[in-house]
C-alpha cells in the first residue's frame, strides 16, 4: 500500500502561527491555566495549608451559596442587567449603524464614528470621576440644574431605584460605538444594486431600510447576541464597582456576582467565591449551547457553531 504524505506546514503558515502566538499564550495563561484552580470549590482553603492541603468539603460551598440571602440578588441583578444591555445595547448600535449608513459626507462619516468610539477605550475608573461630577449631592451638575429648575436635589448614591437607568445609560454609551461599527461593516457589504433597484421600483428610504439593511445586519445581530446570552452570568466589573463607587446602599440595584465575588476574596472567603465562579461559568456554557441549539434549528446559516 501506498503511504500517505502528512501535510506539511507552508512558511507562510509558520508566519501565521508566530502571529497568533501571544494570543495563544495570553488565554493558555489568563483563561486555562487558572482552570487548575477549580479545585478550591470545593475545599475549605487555608492559606497556610495551601490547595493541596486544605480540607475537601465537598458540595457545602455551593449549598452555602444558594443558602445564603445574597445569591436571589445578585443573580437576580446579573441577569437582568445582561439581558437589558443586550437588548437596549443591540437595538442602540443598530439604529446608530442604520444612521449611519445614510451618511454621504466622508467628514462627518469620520467624525461621528471617531467621537462614538471614542468611549470605549476609557476605564471605567475614569469613567466613574466624570459620572460623579453629574452625580455629587451637592455639586453634581445634574443636581444644580435640577435646582435651577426650581426642583428638590436628589441623592442619587442613596436611591437604589435610579441606578438601573444610570448604569444602562453609562454602557450603552461606553459600548454603542464598537457595536455599531460591527453593523456598519456588515451594511458595507450590502450590493448598491439591491438599493438603486429599490429604489426604481419606488421604494422610500424606509423601505429599503427594512428590507434590505435590516436583514443584512440580522445575521451578526445573531452572533453577537449568542456570545453576549453566554456571558449573560458575567457582569462588567467595572461598570458595576466603579460607578455606584462600591456603596452598601445601593446593593439591591447594583451588587452583582463579579462585585460578590471580588468582595469575597477580599475578605478571605476563597472556597466560597470559587464555587459562585464556577456555577458562573457553567451556567453561562450552558446558556451559549442551548441559545444556539435553537437558532441552528431555527436557521442554520445564523448559528455561531
Amino acid at each position: 500500500m501506498k503511504k500517505l504524505r502528512r501535510p506539511s506546514i507552508r512558511m507562510d503558515q509558520y508566519a501565521l502561527l508566530l502571529l497568533a502566538g501571544p494570543a495563544i499564550v495570553y488565554f493558555f495563561v489568563f483563561h486555562y491555566l487558572p482552570m487548575v484552580g477549580v479545585v478550591l470549590a470545593f475545599k475549605d482553603y487555608r492559606y497556610h495549608l495551601g490547595i493541596l492541603g486544605s480540607e475537601w468539603v465537598g458540595l457545602s460551598n455551593f449549598d452555602f451559596f444558594f443558602r445564603s440571602a445574597d445569591a436571589w440578588r445578585i443573580t437576580r441583578n446579573t441577569v437582568g442587567y445582561s439581558f437589558l444591555f443586550i437588548v437596549v445595547g443591540n437595538l442602540t448600535a443598530m439604529v446608530v449603524a442604520l444612521l449611519l449608513n445614510e451618511i454621504r459626507n466622508k467628514f462627518a462619516m469620520k467624525y461621528y464614528q471617531t467621537t462614538m468610539i471614542f468611549p470605549t477605550f476609557l476605564s471605567w475608573v475614569l469613567i466613574s470621576f466624570i459620572t460623579y461630577s453629574f452625580l455629587h449631592p451637592t455639586l453634581g451638575l445634574l443636581n444644580q440644574f435640577l435646582v435651577f429648575l426650581h426642583f428638590e436635589p436628589v441623592s442619587w448614591f442613596s436611591e437604589p431605584k435610579y441606578w438601573p437607568f444610570i448604569l444602562t445609560i453609562m454602557d450603552v454609551w461606553k459600548g454603542v460605538g464598537m457595536g455599531s461599527i460591527l453593523y456598519f461593516a456588515s451594511l458595507m457589504g450590502v450590493d448598491a444594486s439591491l438599493y438603486e433597484a429599490a429604489r426604481i421600483d419606488g421604494a422610500n428610504r424606509w423601505k429599503q431600510t427594512l428590507h434590505i439593511s435590516i436583514p443584512a445586519i440580522v445575521p451578526v445581530a445573531t452572533i453577537l447576541t449568542i456570545l453576549a446570552i453566554g456571558n449573560a452570568f458575567r457582569a462588567d466589573f467595572g461598570l458595576f464597582y466603579q460607578i455606584p463607587r462600591d456603596v452598601g446602599v445601593l446593593y439591591p440595584t447594583t451588587d452583582v456576582i463579579d462585585t460578590y465575588i471580588f468582595r469575597g476574596l477580599r475578605n478571605g472567603d476563597v472556597g466560597i467565591t470559587a464555587a459562585t465562579g464556577l456555577f458562573q461559568s457553567a451556567v453561562g456554557l450552558i446558556m451559549i449551547v442551548a441559545v444556539n441549539s435553537i437558532i441552528r434549528k431555527l436557521k442554520p446559516e445564523n448559528a455561531l457553531f
